[in-house]
């Protein structure tokens, strides 16, 4: 049996509009426990997986290292790097965060996507690299995000919260004798 929920109608309007992207204050802001439960499934794991379009529009997948910081969601990369290229051709990525070891899952399955602005401003790269001593020179990104989505378990359901800019947050919870899910 799927059964869904929606938390109270209207939250997140006027945060970035439908199908707007925010930055990840404003993510903390209007669904602030999902915001917490996916920034501590990335902490607990350093190394990340980044998706972005290759020139030729396939996906290219590769390892990065994101960092929560001053109510930011960013994204350091080496210089020469082709997902460097990828995202100032087109600034569209998602990130998975590192699953672990096993298959337990502790935490959840988290994924964000949205759209990545490379960040020029010397004072702004400044107060970065102070903070995080990133191996330099480096590119660095902040993200819009457009989508936040962590997948968990509920036995015997499996559990998908899902919350985009100017819509309300949603959970499906289904298991694997309902029928194929249809849409998005």
């Amino acid at each position: 049996m799927t059964r869904e929920g929606r938390g109270g109608e209207g939250i997140g309007c006027g945060a970035g509009g439908e199908g707007g992207a925010v930055g990840w204050s404003v993510v903390e802001a209007v669904v602030p426990e999902l915001a917490r439960r996916v920034r501590e499934r990335f902490g607990a794991y350093r190394h990340h997986v980044l998706a972005t379009v290759r020139k030729d529009g396939a996906p290219r997948l590769t390892g990065l290292e994101a960092d929560f910081r001053h109510g930011e969601l960013w994204l350091g990369m080496m210089t020469g790097s082709r997902k460097v290229a990828d995202l100032r051709r087109d600034p569209r990525f998602s990130l998975h965060a590192n699953p672990g070891p096993g298959t337990g899952l502790a935490g959840g399955d988290v994924r964000v996507s949205g759209r990545a602005v490379e960040v020029t401003d010397p004072g702004q790269v400044a107060r970065y690299a102070a903070a995080v001593r990133p191996p330099e020179p480096f590119h660095l990104f902040r993200a819009e995000l457009t989508e936040v989505v962590r997948t968990s378990t509920e036995p015997p359901y499996l559990v998908v919260e899902t919350w985009v800019p100017g819509r309300a947050p949603r959970t499906v919870r289904r298991t694997s004798n309902d029928p194929a899910q249809q849409g998005e």
